[in-house]
């Protein structure tokens, strides 16, 4: 283990290493030795504490992934109509652009195309994420009558599909200004839902 840190603190540091590689090198950039040097660890506690650079990678996912879940789901919670969600959707969206959180998603997504074994790992921690759309879009459409012509589980998949197509585009082009735009053409539409659903309770 590194000097002077336990082994939970040595697996935090490569694993926060591991992100911060992921997010600013990319999949191919988060080498054993890179991320090593990042967390001040040698080399051979990768192999120690995780047993392979991919299950590494892996826990940096999960990592991401845990906080990022806290935040959106504060985020449903916060909201109470299904214009506020878009609204707050897109301040998350934004929020994740600046801090690069989805970039490692879609880093290990890139890389599950060309590493067979990482295939079933990343398709499995996706999963989550459509069923959590699923339900806060369900709970966002619960007695409007357009809940039967937008199935949850169908939303939800496009919901993700998007997030991450947007996520993409926006570090490919460098330029933001095109999603957040459609993020505010969705709150324009919502807000009409949100008035269909107010009309059908009354």
């Amino acid at each position: 283990m590194a000097k002077g840190r336990s082994s939970e603190e040595t697996r935090a540091a490569l694993v926060r290493a591991a992100v911060a590689a992921l997010r600013e090198n990319g999949f191919a950039g988060a080498s054993a030795r890179e991320i090593a040097q990042r967390s001040g660890c040698n080399q051979a506690l990768i192999f120690y504490h995780f047993g392979t650079v991919s299950a590494l990678h892996l826990a940096a996912l999960d990592a991401v992934s845990s906080a990022r879940d806290t935040r959106y789901r504060a985020m449903v919670e916060e909201s109470h109509s299904l214009a506020a969600l878009v609204q707050a959707a897109r301040s998350v969206f934004d929020e994740d652009l600046d801090q690069g959180h989805v970039t490692v998603l879609v880093e290990m997504i890139a890389a599950a195309q060309f590493t067979p074994e990482l295939r079933p790992e990343v398709a499995a921690r996706i999963r989550p994420w459509r069923d959590f759309a699923a339900d806060s879009v369900r709970d966002a459409l619960r007695g409007s009558p357009a809940a039967r012509m937008l199935p949850p589980e169908e939303l939800a998949h496009a919901v993700v599909a998007m997030y991450l197509g947007l996520e993409m585009l926006a570090n490919l082009e460098g330029e933001r200004a095109p999603a957040l735009a459609l993020f505010d053409r969705a709150g324009k539409i919502a807000s009409l839902l949100d008035i269909f659903k107010r009309r059908g309770r009354r």
